[in-house]
């Protein structure tokens, strides 16, 4: 009877853990497929299933269905910043002089025009947002900076870090 419960309890907990894996979508080998579509999302599926040690068939499944979920959001083209004329990249934090839902709100739509802006998220500490900007040079930041931020309401204060270098980028 003891044996009996102990393998009901196992079973159980077999249960749950293959519930609990499906409702994340990721498992070791979804791990390995994720990080190798990152690294090329043109890649192959017969390259991806070789790379990671599944069969093409059992590989599309996981790929499509990790599409499908939502895991896989879409593939993206890497762009050259500078053939591009998007070479000079700022990071800005903004603060906001109110903390209404209705200054994010405007704030956040005048980011979403900005064609310079790449990058929009609103962040916890001195400032409420943190932007990624991507323009020629400085003079076409200095424009955007004034002509489009700083008409921007509502926004207090601007501190722009200008990339020196990028040892790491891994973004798509």
């Amino acid at each position: 009877m003891i044996r009996g419960d102990l393998h009901n309890e196992i079973a159980k907990l077999r249960y749950f853990a293959l519930i609990l894996q499906l409702m994340t979508k990721t498992d070791p080998m979804n791990d390995k497929i994720l990080r190798t579509l990152s690294r090329d999302g043109r890649i192959s599926n017969l390259q991806l299933a070789d790379e990671v040690g599944l069969s093409p068939s059992a590989c599309l499944r996981r790929v499509q269905e990790l599409e499908r979920s939502g895991v896989i959001k879409g593939y993206r083209a890497r762009l050259d910043p500078a053939q591009t004329g998007r070479a000079y990249v700022v990071y800005v934090a903004v603060g906001l002089a109110e903390h209404t839902k209705a200054a994010q709100s405007e704030f956040e739509q005048a980011m979403q025009r900005a064609d310079e802006v790449t990058e929009c998220h609103n962040v916890a500490g001195a400032f409420e947002y943190m932007l990624r900007v991507e323009v020629a040079d400085l003079p076409a930041y200095k424009a955007f900076h004034t002509d489009k931020l700083g008409t921007v309401p509502h926004v207090r204060s601007i501190t722009s870090y200008m990339v020196m270098g990028s040892p790491k980028d891994v973004r798509a």
